[in-house]
């Protein structure tokens, strides 16, 4: 077993554990990473594709691979020093480039991504099989590569694009058999319910991955571990947070 699957394999062994769900604190560069990984409590970094973007004064939907790639070669680099996985928000793996990305970032060292199957170029929605088959296509590279265990969180973007949840549930099944090892269900504005969460861990078997949202709009952690999700993140909240505490203080200063 290479090195490399050995991060992979200790990342996916955190999204196993029952009632205790990875948490993710998402980062977006060098100082962010850092941060977080000196926190003895981080078990893993992951960047957020939106907070990556910003930080080059970009729309999520602007951010290129090479783009990405600068970003995620210093975090890579964070992650190696402090000897802890990293996984990577590739939105939908641009396109055609999806091979290219993925054998990009086994070099760095990356142990899992964040897939979405919501085409980039066009905004609509991957069919379920295309969206299937970029998750084997993923997992063939990562296996050639030497990293069979290679971690794909499958973003599921039906509910944001007005499908059903029978729809997304149909979809997560699919992703999870073609070897997604979670499943994230965005609700973007709409939301997710309580029973939403609860329906999906139960038909996921509890291989969901969910966005953390505070309360009175959102569960609480306590309540996610309970319900037993297998892994929650907070996108680019980090970041709007550190926004508005620099600009306190920048206030503070010049008055």
């Amino acid at each position: 077993m290479s090195i490399q699957n050995g991060t992979a394999k200790a990342l996916k062994a955190l999204h196993q554990r029952p009632h205790k769900p990875l948490a993710l604190a998402n980062v977006w560069d060098v100082i962010s990473a850092r941060a977080v990984a000196e926190l003895e409590s981080t078990e893993a970094l992951a960047t957020a594709s939106f907070s990556v973007a910003r930080a080059a004064g970009l729309e999520d939907e602007q951010l290129t691979l090479d783009i990405n790639l600068a970003a995620v070669k210093g975090i890579a680099e964070v992650a190696a020093e402090f000897n802890i996985p990293l996984s990577v928000d590739i939105q939908d793996a641009y396109g055609p480039e999806l091979e290219k990305i993925i054998n990009a970032l086994i070099d760095l060292g990356v142990a899992g991504i964040n897939l979405e199957d919501c085409e980039l170029a066009t905004g609509g929605l991957y069919t379920p099989a295309e969206a299937a088959s970029r998750i084997e296509r993923v997992l063939e590279v990562t296996k050639e590569r030497g990293v069979p265990d290679f971690v794909v969180n499958a973003r599921c973007d039906a509910l944001v694009k007005g499908h059903s949840l029978n729809d997304a549930l149909v979809r997560g099944k699919r992703y999870l058999a073609a070897g997604a090892t979670t499943v994230f269900v965005w609700g973007g504005k709409r939301g997710v319910a309580r029973s939403e969460v609860d329906r999906m861990v139960n038909e996921f078997d509890g291989r969901l991955a969910v966005l953390a949202v505070p309360p009175p709009d959102g569960l609480s952690v306590k309540e996610l571990v309970d319900i037993g999700v297998a892994r929650y993140s907070v996108g680019p909240s980090i970041m709007f947070a550190a926004i508005k505490t620099m600009q306190e203080e920048a206030k503070k200063l010049l008055g």
